[in-house]
C-alpha cells in the first residue's frame, strides 16, 4: 500500500512540474526580470504581480493567462503579443505597445490606458471597466455609458462623469448620457453644469419623442430650479432618488 501511494505521489508531481514548465519557462521569466528583454518568450500563466516591467521588450511574447496585475508595464513593447486571458487588473500601460496583440478575454479593470497603441489589437471580451485613458476607437458609446452608469451606483462620481462624456463625444444627440451625467454632477454639488445637462437632454427626448426620457429630465429641471429654501428634505442627494423613475430611464440602455 505505502508502495502505492509513494508512486501515486510521484505520478502527481511529475505531472505538476511538467505543467509549471508548459505553463511558463522559468529561464524566460528570469530573462525577462533580469534584462527586461524577452521576446517571443513562453511566460504563460506566469506570475509577475507589481513587476517593473517598465520599458520592457516584450515583442510577440506569450502571456496567455500571466498575471500581471499592477506591474508597471509603462512605454513596453507588447507588439504581437498574446495576453488572451491575462490579469492586467490595475496595470500602468501608459504609451505601451500593443499593435496586433492578443487581449482576447484579458481583465483591463483600473488600468492606465493613455496614449497606448491597440491597432489590429485582438479586444474580444476584454473587461476595461474602471480603466482610465481608453481610446474612444476601442469601445461603443453604449460601453461609455454602461461604465458610466456601473461608477456612478458605486459612487465614484468623476470617473462615471468622464464615462458619460466620452460617450457624448462619439455621440453628441445621446440624451441618456447627458442625463445621467447631469446626475453624477448633481450629487457633486455642480448645479449650474447639471442644470445644463438636464436642459439638453430634455430638448434631445423631446426631439427623440422618448415621453419617459422626456419626463425625467423636466423632473430633473424642476428639481434643479427648485431653490433649497423651498426643499423639505435635507443632506446629500443620492445617485438615484430624486425621481423614481430616473433608475429604469438610464438603465434600459445599457448594452447587454
Amino acid at each position: 500500500m505505502k508502495s502505492q501511494i509513494l508512486a501515486t505521489a510521484t505520478f502527481l508531481t511529475t505531472i505538476s512540474l511538467a505543467t509549471t514548465v508548459q505553463a511558463a519557462n522559468s529561464e524566460h521569466i528570469r530573462q525577462l526580470l533580469a534584462t527586461k528583454k524577452c521576446q517571443n518568450c513562453d511566460l504563460g500563466a506566469a506570475g509577475l504581480v507589481m513587476a517593473d516591467l517598465s520599458g520592457a521588450d516584450l515583442s510577440g511574447a506569450n502571456l496567455t493567462g500571466a498575471n500581471l496585475s499592477r506591474a508597471n508595464l509603462s512605454g513596453a513593447d507588447l507588439r504581437g503579443a498574446n495576453l488572451s486571458g491575462a490579469s492586467l487588473f490595475g496595470v500602468n500601460l501608459t504609451e505601451a505597445k500593443l499593435s496586433g496583440a492578443n487581449l482576447a478575454g484579458a481583465d483591463l479593470r483600473n488600468t492606465y490606458l493613455t496614449n497606448v497603441q491597440l491597432t489590429g489589437a485582438n479586444l474580444n471580451g476584454a473587461n476595461f471597466q474602471g480603466a482610465i485613458g481608453i481610446p474612444l476607437q476601442i469601445a461603443t458609446a453604449a460601453e461609455f455609458y454602461g461604465w458610466g452608469v456601473a461608477e456612478g451606483q458605486k459612487g465614484n462620481l468623476q470617473p462615471a462623469i468622464d464615462y458619460f462624456s466620452q460617450a457624448i463625444a462619439m455621440k453628441p444627440d445621446y440624451a441618456e448620457a447627458y442625463l445621467a451625467r447631469g446626475i453624477a454632477r448633481y450629487q457633486s454639488l455642480d448645479r449650474k453644469s447639471a442644470l445644463q445637462d438636464a436642459q439638453i437632454a430634455e430638448k434631445l427626448f423631446t426631439t427623440a419623442k422618448n415621453a419617459p426620457g422626456m419626463q425625467t429630465a423636466q423632473a430633473f429641471v424642476k428639481e434643479l430650479q427648485t431653490p433649497y429654501s423651498e426643499k423639505i428634505s435635507t443632506g446629500k442627494p443620492s445617485f438615484f432618488d430624486f425621481v423614481g423613475s430616473i433608475g429604469s430611464v438610464l438603465l434600459q440602455f445599457l448594452p447587454f
